[in-house]
């Protein structure tokens, strides 16, 4: 079933929105704040999709986390998709952030239909940030951030999908 299309204004408004939560945390520490290392305490207690507003704040700096509704997030994030399968439409990769959405994309000759896609999977955290240049994919994976399987499930060259200053 296909899902209607956000539109660029309410998608660019949830993103502005989430990306208010905090610089660079959206439900990630900031590299900045522990010295470049992950805190998954944080991670896993991150203000994203909690439906009670819920202050939380970040061990390494005591910076708070600003709670952002679920709904929002969903929006971001399946705007950012939807412009992934916008700019490398295809059918070989499966790029899933759950719950919030998935997208088939990037286009590949030798991929045929009975063949099940590669596919790429991360939080809505690290998604967004790569979605919008705040990440660099290969950054993503040596960090450990994005799980992937298959010879093509790859994104350099595909993002960012949106530039935000």
């Amino acid at each position: 079933m296909d899902t209607a299309r956000i539109d660029d204004e309410t998608g660019r408004a949830a993103l502005a929105t989430v990306r208010a939560a905090g610089v660079g945390n959206v439900g990630v520490a900031d590299v900045g704040d522990r010295h470049g290392v992950l805190d998954p305490g944080w991670i896993q207690n991150s203000p994203i999709g909690h439906e009670e507003p819920k202050t939380r704040l970040d061990p390494g700096q005591g910076v708070p986390a600003v709670p952002v509704d679920a709904a929002t997030v969903t929006t971001a994030v399946g705007y950012t998709l939807q412009l992934l399968g916008e700019k490398s439409p295809g059918n070989a990769v499966e790029v899933r952030v759950p719950p919030y959405g998935s997208i088939r994309c990037i286009d590949d000759p030798f991929h045929t239909g009975d063949r099940e896609p590669d596919l790429i999977e991360t939080d809505a955290a690290t998604w967004l940030r790569l979605a919008t240049g705040d990440l660099r994919w290969a950054d993503a994976r040596a960090r450990g951030l994005v799980r992937t399987s298959g010879d093509h499930a790859d994104l350099t060259g595909h993002l960012p999908v949106l530039s935000i200053p």
